[in-house]
C-alpha cells in the first residue's frame, strides 16, 4: 500500500473532520516559508517542534502548586501538560475537530510559565510593570517566535498561525473574534486537568482530606458512585477511582453540551466559529453550577492553606531577589543573556532569563548568589 503521505493525511482530515474544524490544508501558514514534511501534517510538525524545544523540556522541573523540592510525587508543568493533552485530544476527537492541532496547542500552552507557578508569574508581573509587563501566554508566544534558537534561516520555531493564535486566547484583543474550537477545547481541558490533579496532590500532601471533600456535593456524588456506602476499597485506589469518575463526567458533559451549542449557534463553518459572541466549547449550565463548590473548596482549603501561602511567598522573594541582583549588576548574567540586552533592554533580557529557569535552577542560583558558603 505504501507509506501514508501528508497529502493523504490532509484528504483524511477533509473526509472525517467537521466543516468548522481547522483543516491542515486550509492553514493560514507560517511566517517563514519552508517546505512541509512528506509524512506529517503541518500541525503534527508543530507538535513535534514543541516537544523538542528547550522550553518544553524545562517544564519537567517547573511546578504548579508545590515547589519542586517539596516531593517527587506532585505534578509538574510537564505532567500537567501531558494529562491535559490527553483530555483535549479526547474532546477534539469526539467533536470531529483537528486532534493534531489540539494536541500541539495543549503541549505548548504552558511553556511561557516562569518557575514557582503563579507566584513566579505574579513576581515577574510586578517587576515588569513599568517595562512592558509580563504574561505567561505572551511570553510563550515570544519563546516560539524569538527565543528558541534551532534553525539557521529564522528565529523561533516558525509555528503555524493557528498554533501561535492559541497563546492569545486569554489576552484581550481589539477585535471580538472567538478562537478556533481546538483552542477552546484546550482552554477547557486545562481547567479540568488542573482542578483534578490539584485534588490528587492536595490529598497526597494531606493538606486536604477525603472527609473534607465529602462535604462537597460533586465529590460526594462521585464517592457514592464508586464505593456506595461502603469503604472497603484501599484509600489510594478509591481516590484514583473517584477522580477518574469526576474527569469522565466533565469530559462527557463538555462533549454533549458543546455539540448542542454548535447547533444552537448555527455553527457550520470555521468563519461561523470566529463570529460567535461567546465560546462554543463549554460545560452545560448544570455542570457549571455543580463544579463551583468544588473549585471554591480548592481555593479556600488548598490554595490558601498556610503551607501553600508560605511556599508562594518564599518563591515570590526568590524571583525578586534574583531579578534585583541581575539588574544591579548585569555582568552576572550569562553571555547569551547579556547579548540580548542591546536588543530588548535590560529588564526584558533579565525577565526572559528568569522566566526560563526551572524551580531547581532558580533555587540553586539563589543559593549561589546569597549564601556566602556556596561556591559560585
Amino acid at each position: 500500500m505504501g507509506p501514508l503521505t501528508r497529502q493523504e493525511l490532509e484528504a483524511r482530515e477533509a473526509k472525517l473532520l467537521a466543516p468548522y474544524a481547522c483543516q491542515s490544508q486550509r492553514t493560514r501558514g507560517r511566517v517563514h516559508s519552508e517546505p512541509e514534511p512528506s509524512f506529517r501534517s503541518i500541525y503534527q510538525r508543530d507538535r513535534d517542534r514543541i516537544i523538542h524545544c528547550t522550553a518544553f523540556r524545562r517544564l519537567e522541573y517547573k511546578t504548579q502548586v508545590f515547589v519542586n523540592h517539596e516531593g517527587d510525587y506532585y505534578r509538574t508543568r510537564l505532567t500537567h501538560t501531558l494529562e491535559m493533552a490527553q483530555i483535549a485530544r479526547t474532546i477534539a476527537r469526539a467533536l470531529r475537530l483537528n486532534e493534531d492541532l489540539a494536541e500541539a496547542l495543549a503541549l505548548a500552552h504552558d511553556i511561557g510559565h516562569p518557575p514557582f507557578g503563579h507566584a513566579g508569574e505574579d513576581a515577574l508581573r510586578e517587576l515588569m510593570a513599568q517595562h512592558g509587563g509580563f504574561d505567561h501566554n505572551m511570553h510563550g508566544l515570544r519563546i516560539v517566535d524569538v527565543l528558541e534558537e534551532r534553525y539557521p534561516a529564522f528565529p523561533g520555531l516558525n509555528l503555524t498561525w493557528e498554533v501561535r493564535e492559541g497563546f492569545l486566547k486569554h489576552v484581550p484583543k481589539a477585535e471580538a473574534q472567538q478562537p478556533t474550537l481546538e483552542a477552546q477545547v484546550v482552554d477547557l481541558a486545562d481547567g479540568i486537568a488542573y482542578d483534578h490533579h490539584d485534588i490528587d496532590d492536595g490529598l497526597t500532601s494531606r493538606l486536604i482530606t477525603e472527609e473534607m471533600l465529602r462535604q462537597v456535593p460533586l465529590w460526594e456524588e462521585a464517592h457514592q458512585a464508586v464505593v456506595g456506602d461502603g469503604s472497603s476499597m484501599p484509600h489510594q485506589i478509591r481516590k484514583y477511582q473517584i477522580i477518574r469518575r469526576l474527569i469522565d463526567w466533565h469530559i462527557t458533559d463538555v462533549i454533549a453540551a458543546s455539540e448542542q451549542r454548535l447547533k444552537d449557534f448555527g455553527v457550520g463553518t470555521l468563519e461561523d466559529v470566529h463570529r460567535t459572541k461567546e465560546h462554543v466549547i463549554a460545560f452545560s449550565s448544570q455542570m457549571h453550577e455543580r463544579r463551583q463548590p468544588l473549585r471554591s473548596f480548592l481555593f479556600a482549603q488548598l490554595y490558601r492553606h498556610y503551607r501553600v501561602v508560605r511556599m508562594s511567598d518564599k518563591a515570590h522573594r526568590f524571583v525578586r531577589d534574583l531579578f534585583g541582583v541581575y539588574r544591579a549588576k548585569p555582568e552576572q548574567l550569562p553571555p547569551t543573556t547579556q547579548r540580548r540586552i542591546a536588543l530588548d533592554g535590560l529588564e526584558r533580557a533579565i525577565c526572559d532569563y528568569v522566566a526560563g529557569m526551572t524551580d531547581r535552577y532558580a533555587l540553586e542560583e539563589h543559593q549561589k548568589l546569597f549564601d556566602p558558603y556556596t561556591r559560585v
